[in-house]
């Protein structure tokens, strides 16, 4: 929150007090809106609210209260004018100030940061795939919303910490032992260990069909690791280490890390634990054979707990999961970065531990997401996603193949610009809602003269500000420092727009966290990249022969590049140094 709306609000709720309004600072600037038109003004504040409390007609109010608060407000540096006007008191910012304010703060460092989360922890769980399986795309919705939270609840200064809930437990490690005993080759574990212990799995699910002994054998080898089985033991151990290897490449192109990686396995000596308690507590209702707890008052099914045949289920490992989570932890909020398909699994998994006494259950949270439509591949009915990406680098290095740029530098940035198309195309999504993939359409902005809601877009408007850097520092030698430059050159209505819109972006931050939502973020950045190709194709030279005019126009120019870098940053976008 800017200082200036900070210093309006205490000064409207002081007045209002005067008036007899008992409100707070929170809530007046709770009332705070854009006037409809610009020539209105740079901020409104609308009286409706308080026609009750004070038993006024709101234009009445807006006179009364800017009467009351003048001098106040009087004495606010960056406010040149406030007026009463019908049912609104609008006010307008001094430009110089304004911009002065706003850009020193956006060149300095730690901008786009705050403290705000100080002290206190956040935990994610995001991505989360299946041991022995390829990558799928499935989970790069979960992997990408979950690492951008991350980074914005960073910036707010919590303590966030990243935990890969790895999918490594369950019967079909005992089918895929069973498998490779039949038909497994350490040669090909060796030189693609993901896809030939895949396809191991789907041979021996097709087998099933012809020989129902199969299963069987799957089930025996479970319950051989299960029972702590050497051999088996060896061979899980094996096949979950040369998953990581595989998946540890992949979240390294995406620049996605983690602090835990906590399987499921992991929680296996906490669960009867676990059992115990819930029936210790008279939670647990036999029915069928299997222990269950009833949520027919939610108008849920029964959380399954226990299996009829003893075993444990997803729930039970979540349950297990938040506790030890909480007790290593101590999060503020915990983060559940899955589907919506699993809205009612997370639903039942709280509200156990709600019946379980543990208020600590109010800060789970499951963040959910829509699906991703409309990919083929070449590899089966599996979505994977390095073939997406080795296809989105065949389609990106054919737009950039007449550009002057070495071997080194090509690859880099064909990677760099691959890898932002998908993220932000994903994260510029409403995270809830489904959609469909489009290379066409997430590539545009990269071609020339090309613009389009994209990440290619955005990584060539950051480019071009770059450029448009080193183009003053060859002019002029170095790039002036913020408190030389005339920041009256700046007043004129394009720049305010821009100047309002970098204003806004630590509250744009705040908005992100709130909803967990990066496509705050990512809409964000396209109107700030928008405002100021605006700005700057209406014929507003930035470097120039006019020295004070060019060193305040970088400063608007860095300060802008400085916001998109950041914002692209929190959505883990790279940022090519040449496009």
């Amino acid at each position: 929150m800017s200082q200036t709306r900070q210093d309006l609000a205490t000064a409207l709720q002081r007045a209002a007090q005067q008036l007899g309004a008992d409100l707070s600072t929170e809530q007046v600037l709770e009332l705070f809106a854009a006037p409809p038109r610009p020539e209105l003004g740079d901020l409104a504040v609308p009286c409706f609210a308080l026609a009750r409390a004070l038993r006024k007609a709101p234009p009445q109010i807006a006179v009364a209260l800017l009467e009351a608060a003048q001098a106040d407000i009087d004495a606010i540096e960056a406010i040149a004018e406030a007026r009463a006007e019908g049912p609104y008191i609008n006010v307008r910012l001094d430009p110089t100030v304004r911009a002065r304010r706003v850009l020193s703060a956006a060149l300095a460092d730690g901008w786009g940061t705050s403290q705000q989360g100080a002290g206190r922890t956040i935990g994610i769980d995001y991505s989360s795939p299946n041991i022995a399986k390829p990558f799928g795309v499935g989970h790069l919705r979960s992997t990408a919303i979950g690492n951008a939270l991350k980074h914005i609840f960073e910036a707010l200064g919590y303590r966030v910490v990243g935990v890969n809930h790895l999918g490594d437990w369950g019967t079909q490690f005992g089918k895929l032992m069973a498998a490779f005993e039949l038909w497994g080759d350490e040669e090909q574990l060796q030189q693609d260990p993901i896809m030939h212990l895949y396809d191991l799995y789907v041979r021996f699910h097709k087998a099933i069909a012809d020989d129902a002994a199969l299963e069987e054998q799957g089930r025996a080898w479970f319950k051989r690791l299960e029972d702590g089985d050497e051999r088996a033991r060896a061979y899980w151990q094996r096949f979950r280490d040369l998953s990581l290897r595989e998946f540890n490449r992949i979240y390294e192109r995406l620049n996605v890390s983690f602090d835990h990686y906590w399987g499921e396995a992991f929680y296996n000596e906490m669960l009867a634990p676990l059992v115990d308690e819930l029936r210790e507590r008279g939670l647990l209702v036999e029915s069928e054979g299997a222990l269950v707890v009833p949520m027919d008052e939610l108008n849920l099914p029964p959380c399954l707990i226990v299996k009829n045949d003893g075993a444990t289920l997803y729930a039970t490992r979540d349950l297990a999961a938040a506790r030890y989570r909480h007790e290593q932890l101590g999060f503020e909020q915990f983060l559940y970065v899955v589907g919506h398909e699993q809205s009612a699994h997370f639903q039942q998994v709280f509200e156990v531990l709600r019946r379980m006494g543990y208020g600590w259950a109010e800060q789970l949270h499951h963040v959910p997401f829509g699906r991703i439509q409309g990919i083929s591949t070449r590899k089966g009915t599996l979505v994977f996603l390095e073939d997406i990406l080795e296809r989105g680098r065949e389609r990106v290095g054919a737009i950039l193949a007449d550009r002057p740029l070495s071997d080194e530098e090509r690859e880099r940035i064909i990677e760099q610009v691959t890898v932002g198309a998908v993220l932000f195309y994903d994260l510029s999504r409403n995270r809830i809602k489904d959609y469909e993939f489009s290379w066409d359409l997430m590539l545009r902005g990269l071609g020339p003269n090309e613009r389009g809601q994209t990440g290619p877009y955005l990584q060539y408007t950051h480019t071009r500000l770059g450029s448009l850097e080193a183009a003053y520092v060859e002019r002029f030698g170095a790039l002036p420092a913020a408190d030389t430059v005339d920041w009256a050159l700046l007043g004129d209505d394009a720049v305010r727009g821009l100047v309002a819109h970098i204003e806004a972006y630590p509250a744009a931050i705040e908005q992100a966290a709130a909803a967990y939502e990066p496509s705050v973020i990512s809409r964000y950045a396209l109107d700030l990249a928008e405002l100021f190709n605006a700005f700057y194709s209406g014929g507003n030279r930035v470097v120039s022969d006019d020295a004070a005019l060019s060193a305040a126009r970088i400063a608007l120019s860095r300060a802008t590049r400085l916001t998109l870098a950041h914002a692209l940053t929190l959505l883990g976008v790279p940022l090519p140094e040449r496009m």
